[in-house]
Parts: structure tokens; sequence; C-alpha cells
């Protein structure tokens, strides 16, 4: 296996995306989630569009962005998350700014190389691609993977479980965890989606009613208002640091 960006192998883009999506395609349906177009990573962060191959083949992606954090106006990471930090990188790069951390959006692995240990790897390498480029930090806003068994679990009883060894008994979390990376806090409004119910019903394939509706892939639920026509999701997820 080895590791190429973006930005010096365009033609996989097609490929890498295919892998499929964190959650489901609907993550991509809020107004951040359209901003982080493959055309616009091969205009502007193609470098930290990470894709592992083996035999030329796909079999792992990373997406990432560069902002500045800490700055002037941003002394904490945001409540809003993965929304947030996408925005951020957006307004850097139309501001000018230099960006000096690295912001992970998501790992995706190909469903037939899991148990290879591959997103450890993948963080590792955003890791070595951050400090590569001159960039001090890297940070994670982490959607816990358990979480979509328990979409109505609130999210601060459900980082706090911990196993015997004292690791955190999300998956996902504990992967972070093992690469030194502490939690630094929840962010309550990571990703927020609405749209009217034919959206729902395109992005997500779930015929909304009124009040909570549960989903496959969501790790909260859609509130819905059939009267209104709109269905709202707002994702909490757990800022967590990695060491550089």
């Amino acid at each position: 296996m080895h590791i190429v960006d973006l930005a010096s192998r365009p033609d996989l883009a097609d490929a890498a995306l295919d892998l499929g999506d964190v959650g489901g395609q609907f993550i991509y349906a809020g107004m951040s989630g359209k901003i982080i177009t493959v055309e616009r990573f091969l205009r502007h962060w193609g470098r930290y569009f990470l894709i592992a191959l083996e035999d030329d083949v796909p079999i792992a992606r990373t997406l990432s962005v560069p902002l500045a954090f800490p700055a002037d106006d941003r002394t904490e990471l945001p409540d809003h998350g993965w929304d947030e930090a996408i925005q951020w990188a957006a307004q850097d790069k139309m501001d000018g700014r230099a960006p000096n951390a690295l912001c992970a959006l998501e790992v995706v692995i190909d469903p037939k190389h899991r148990g290879r240990h591959l997103s450890s790897e993948m963080l590792k390498a955003l890791k070595a691609r951050a400090q590569e480029t001159g960039l001090s930090r890297l940070i994670v806003s982490v959607r816990p993977i358990g979480k979509e068994d328990e979409p109505k679990t609130p999210m601060a009883e459900y980082v706090n479980r911990r196993r015997p060894d004292g690791l955190f008994a999300d998956r996902w979390l504990r992967t972070h965890e093992r690469l030194g990376a502490k939690m630094i806090k929840i962010c309550p409004f990571a990703v927020t989606i609405s749209g009217s119910f034919a959206d729902w019903r395109e992005w997500a394939g779930i015929d909304l009613v009124d009040g909570d509706n549960l989903f496959p892939g969501g790790i909260a639920p859609i509130i819905a208002s059939a009267e209104r026509d709109y269905g709202v999701y707002v994702e909490p997820n757990v800022w967590m640091e990695h060491p550089m």
C-alpha cells in the first residue's frame, strides 16, 4: 500500500469517492457539505485529499482542509464543528489568510479492506502531511461511529462511556485516542442540514413524519413538521486534537 494525493493523481477522484460515505450521502446536502467538491479540492486543497492505493486501486481516502486556528477571531474550536471548520477554510482561502492547522473531515475505508487498521494509517498520513506543509495542529470533528445505534442518547452521556481499560467505548473515538488524540469538547451543532420532505426522501430515502425521525446513518433524529414541509437534522460531534 502507498498513499498519494489528489493534486498528483486527479484521475483517481471518481474511484476514491466511490469508496462510500461517512454515514451516508445526506451528509453533503448541507450548505457546508456543498463547499467540499472535488473541483474545489483540486483547485485549493488537493494536497490534503489523500488516497491509499493497492495495485493502483483506491482502498481508502481521507479529506482535510487547512485553516487558521487559533487566530485573532478564533480563540476556541467552534460549537458548529464540521460545518464551521469548512467555512473557516473557505473564508481563509478568500481572505488570503495563511493556515496553521489541518482539520480532518472524513476517513473512508473500502468495506473489503476493513480490519486492517487503515483508518489509523490514514490519520497518520494526515499528520505527516500537516507537518510537511508547515501546519502545527491536527484537529478533527469526530463523528462517533457507534452513535448510529443510539441516535437519541445525549452525546455527553455517550462519549463519557469508557471500557474497563479506560479507553473510549466507541471504537472510532478509541482509534483517535490510541494515536494520542485528546478530546477537547463536544460540538453540539457540528452538522446542520435542512430540507423539505421531498429533499429528505432524495437524500436519505426516508418518508418523514411529524416529530422525531430516526433513519439509517443518522446519529441524531431529523425533527420534522408536515405543516411547514421541512425536516432539520442537527448532528453533534466531538472535537479531538492529535499531538504533533
